[in-house]
Order: C-alpha cells, then sequence, then structure tokens
C-alpha cells in the first residue's frame, strides 16, 4: 500500500494547488513598450506566465510574448517602423478617422501562429462589444483580427466586426483585463502602464477630445480589476508619451522593467533567486 504524505493528501483533496502565474497587459498606446521591459523582468525573475490575457497594446505583447518572441524580438518589430502611418490608413470619417489595415498585415508577419489556441500561453485577448455593451475575451479564433477590435479606440479607428457583431478597444469598458485571467491564476500580476495626463491642455481636435476621453475612461474603470491582482506593475513617467509615438520606446521598456523589478523585489509571492 502507498504512503501518501501530507502534502500529496492535500494536493489530492484540492486544499493546496501549486502557484500558477497569470499576468495581464493593460492598454496604453506606445505606453504599451512598458509591457516589454516587464516581460524582460520576467524572465529575470523565472517567472513563466501560465495564462496571459491582454488590452489594446496590451494584446498586441501577449499575442507576440505567448507566441513565443522574446522582449527583444518585440522591440526588433516595431523598431523596421518608426511613423505611425506605417501601421495605418486614414479613412473617411463615417466610423472612424483611420482604418488599422495595415497594422493588421504586418502583424500576420510577425506571429509564426494564426490561431489562439496555437500559442505556446493560453492567452486571452480582450474587447468591447460594443453593441452589447460589455467586455469580451476570446481564447480561441484568428489572433489578428481579434488583436486588432482590442486596438481599436472609437472615433480614432474604425470598429472591427467579428461574427456579426462590432467591437471596439477593450478599454473602453476594462483596460486592464485581469478579470478574464482572475479564475485561472494562483497569482495574479497586472502591468498598468496608462497614467493620465494631469497638465492636459485642450486643442480644438476632435482627435484630441477622442484621446482624451479614451484616456480618462480607462483610467477610471482600471481601478476594479487592480483590486483583482495580487501584484500590480505600476509604471510611472509616461504621462507625456504620446500615444502613437513609437520614438520613446527604448525608455519606456526601461521605464516598465525598472517598475517591474521593484514590484517583484518587494512582494513575498515571488520566490527569491
Amino acid at each position: 500500500m502507498a504512503l501518501w504524505s501530507i502534502d500529496e493528501i492535500l494536493t489530492n483533496v484540492g486544499l493546496r494547488k501549486q502557484q500558477t502565474f497569470g499576468v495581464a497587459f493593460s492598454g496604453g498606446g506606445a505606453r504599451g513598450f512598458a509591457h516589454i521591459g516587464v516581460m524582460m523582468a520576467l524572465r529575470e525573475f523565472g517567472i513563466k506566465p501560465d495564462v496571459i490575457s491582454g488590452v489594446s497594446a496590451g494584446s498586441i505583447a501577449a499575442v507576440l510574448y505567448a507566441a513565443g518572441l522574446t522582449p527583444l524580438d518585440i522591440m526588433d518589430c516595431f523598431s523596421q517602423h518608426g511613423k505611425f502611418s506605417d501601421f495605418t490608413e486614414f479613412s473617411l470619417p463615417k466610423e472612424g478617422f483611420f482604418r488599422l489595415t495595415k497594422f493588421a498585415k504586418i502583424l500576420e508577419t510577425w506571429l509564426p501562429v494564426k490561431n489562439l489556441e496555437e500559442l505556446s500561453i493560453p492567452t486571452l485577448v480582450c474587447a468591447t462589444d460594443f453593441e452589447n455593451g460589455k467586455a469580451k475575451a476570446w481564447a480561441k479564433g484568428e489572433i489578428v483580427p481579434r488583436v486588432i477590435a482590442s486596438c481599436s479606440i472609437p472615433i480614432v479607428f474604425t470598429p472591427k466586426k467579428i461574427d456579426g457583431i462590432n467591437y471596439v478597444d477593450g478599454g473602453v469598458l476594462r483596460n486592464l483585463p485581469a478579470w478574464a485571467i482572475r479564475n485561472y491564476c494562483t497569482t495574479l500580476i497586472g502591468s498598468n502602464c496608462n497614467p493620465v495626463d494631469r497638465k492636459f491642455k485642450y486643442k480644438n481636435s476632435i482627435i484630441d477630445v477622442a484621446m482624451r476621453s479614451y484616456h480618462l475612461m480607462s483610467k477610471a474603470n482600471a481601478a476594479l480589476d487592480i483590486k483583482l491582482c495580487d501584484i500590480v506593475i505600476q509604471t510611472d513617467g509616461l504621462q507625456n508619451v504620446k500615444t502613437f509615438g513609437l520614438s520613446a520606446m527604448k525608455n519606456v521598456v526601461n521605464r516598465g522593467y525598472d517598475a517591474a523589478c521593484r514590484a517583484f523585489e518587494n512582494s513575498p509571492l515571488i520566490p527569491k533567486h
């Protein structure tokens, strides 16, 4: 007869679970480069996520990371494109001023797989169901259209239709998608990189109005999901980084790395190395 240890008994009756890590990446436009720094810190601290979620810029980070690209690989991808116009094309302003069709084609070339279920780490891409007014999380299906939906800031970009439903940026309702993976991990890390610029100067521009409104909404709705996280990485000093500015990438990556290292070093939930 086999002798069971107390650890084995507790595990079998469900009273003790092995530690599993989840990482939720927020939206934030070019501020989302901070997530690359977080990925660097995850590797340095020996943390291998068991599940990932992402919204908007965070959804891009999530799928590239889950597809096996290293942080340096991801930086190289974006280094090849230095302008907002490299990813977008102007659209007649019926549903949005720009389309993300160019970025969709670029993202396809970066990804080694087509569907979410093919990624090496289970990943949920989150968006806003614009018609039914609720948050949506996809764990399967084609990656690129779902990431485009997650990034489609209202007014700025045209909504993305998937299976007959129009979707817009996930940050409209839940900019930090902790809710999507809270039940699938024992330790949830939230990477939040979307501070509000408190020195904002109003400009007579509909794009400025749209972006300011989006930032205020996403800042407010992240509070609930921050409470769901066990560890929160708040990358500071990003207020002046323009939403679509790519030139500050290295600085933003470094800030994300520093913020993540501080959070991990100060958390009793992270195994010391």
